[in-house]
């Protein structure tokens, strides 16, 4: 027999539906309550509401799990790059190695923009964001590319997913070429997805740039991690602006606004500006543990901690081993990874971190890789949504073929003033 959840309201008694996921979720179904009540739920930035059913991604922040697709992020960050993973993603299964090689050959063979695209880079400042650049751009891929612009057409949807896919590291390297002042690098057909970047943001058409597999290994990695992680705030924007039916380039434009936030995925880019910080004061790094601790002092450890998981964020157990890696090899001599690693040290050790678990989180991580592989600080933020591109793309066709989609259109509890009259101009004073 079905699990019931019962509300008491007044003399009334509701019996609500339990839904039980794949992982043994239990969620109280309350689509029906305004309509038999007259009632409505309040929950402040949904964090305790479930908006859809999803089958992409398992996460539980409890016990520090992450899952794509039923596979652990683990396994999956060993053993596959990030073409196959997004395959995985958008698809529901691992390839075969013909479905990959196909797949692939698509995505590294229309890397290439509209060459009018081009003329955008000239008419926003060179000090913009690139964030503004990759979300104004994407956008315009709605204009460039009106073949495929019809969420119900299976062929239109196919060719934007590939289109973004391919396009989307040429996109966000020419934005980076335009804040330098340097020209756009044309991809290159038969390098793989990350080392086509790395040489699209680093080389000159007078040096060309030697791409290093450790490099291209850290960043494929750091790809996969970012994919997917269930039902995050720009994940729900996809979601919520493609079910009023809005093309895929447009949901995504404004997933890429929405992950801008220095408390989504600009969070990396703040805990490399708090390690300056801390450097440019001396790099004492007690004084700072101090002020985090002390509640009065305003001051926040960026890089600590998660909404989600209330253990080890197991991403950040995969980066900090790539990030240990790659410290090693390169043998950098810069002053704001001691502070990093001594600031991990106290992290890990320290029974107030401890006991809040306050553990160093994937920003942490993922800001000092960067910083070792050359990518510019305004830069960070814009390579977390190269590697969320494929969570967002499979959640959008998710709830695209759902059978329960729905127009999202959330309720309010309205605290303003009750009616008044309106007083004529002449007469207000």
């Amino acid at each position: 027999m079905p699990e019931v959840a019962k509300l008491s309201y007044g003399d009334r008694q509701l019996d609500l539906p339990v839904h039980v996921g794949s992982e043994g979720e239990h969620a109280v179904d309350i689509s029906k309550l305004r309509a038999e009540t007259g009632l409505i739920t309040l929950d402040e930035g949904y964090v305790n509401t479930g908006a859809t059913s999803s089958a992409i991604t398992f996460l539980d922040g409890e016990t520090g799990i992450l899952r794509y697709r039923g596979y652990p992020i683990e396994s999956l960050a060993e053993h596959c790059d990030f073409l196959e993973v997004s395959y995985l993603l958008i698809y529901g299964k691992l390839p075969t190695a013909a479905e990959l090689e196909t797949f692939r050959s698509s995505i590294l063979n229309h890397s290439m923009i509209h060459e009018d695209m081009r003329s955008f880079y000239n008419s926003v400042p060179r000090d913009a964001h690139p964030m503004a650049i990759l979300a104004s751009v994407v956008g315009a891929m709605s204009a460039f590319y009106q073949d495929s612009l019809d969420p119900q057409n299976p062929r239109h949807v196919e060719v934007a997913i590939h289109r973004l896919l391919a396009k989307l590291p040429t996109i966000a390297a020419y934005s980076y070429k335009k804040s330098v002042g340097q020209p756009f690098m044309y991809p290159q057909n038969d390098l793989s997805y990350c080392g086509n970047f790395l040489r699209m943001m680093f080389a000159t058409p007078c040096e060309d740039y030697q791409i290093d597999p450790d490099y291209v290994r850290a960043l494929d990695m750091l790809f996969i991690v970012h994919a997917d992680h269930e039902q995050n705030c720009s994940t729900s924007t996809v979601r919520m602006v493609g079910s009023s039916n809005a093309n895929l380039f447009a949901s995504i434009s404004a997933g890429i606004c929405a992950l801008w936030g220095p408390l989504h995925g600009g969070a990396n880019e703040a805990c490399v500006q708090m390690l300056e910080q801390i450097l440019a004061d001396g790099g004492n790094v007690k004084k700072y543990v101090d002020m985090a601790k002390d509640k009065k002092s305003g001051f926040r450890l960026m890089g600590f901690g998660h909404r989600v998981y209330k253990n080890y964020d197991p991403r950040a157990k995969i980066i900090k081993r790539q990030c240990d890696l790659l410290l090693s090899k390169l043998r950098i001599k810069d002053p704001l990874f001691h502070v990093a690693q001594e600031l991990e040290e106290v992290a890990l050790n320290d029974s107030y971190f401890i006991e809040k678990k306050l553990y160093p989180n994937v920003d942490f991580y993922s800001g000092v890789i960067y910083r070792a592989l050359g990518i510019p600080v305004p830069m960070f933020t814009v390579l977390f949504a190269l590697g969320r591109l494929p969570g967002w793309i499979a959640h959008w066709l998710e709830m695209q073929r759902s059978d329960s989609k729905r127009l999202c259109r959330p309720r309010q509890v309205y605290t303003g003033p009750t009616e008044r009259p309106l007083v004529p101009l002449n007469e207000r004073s």
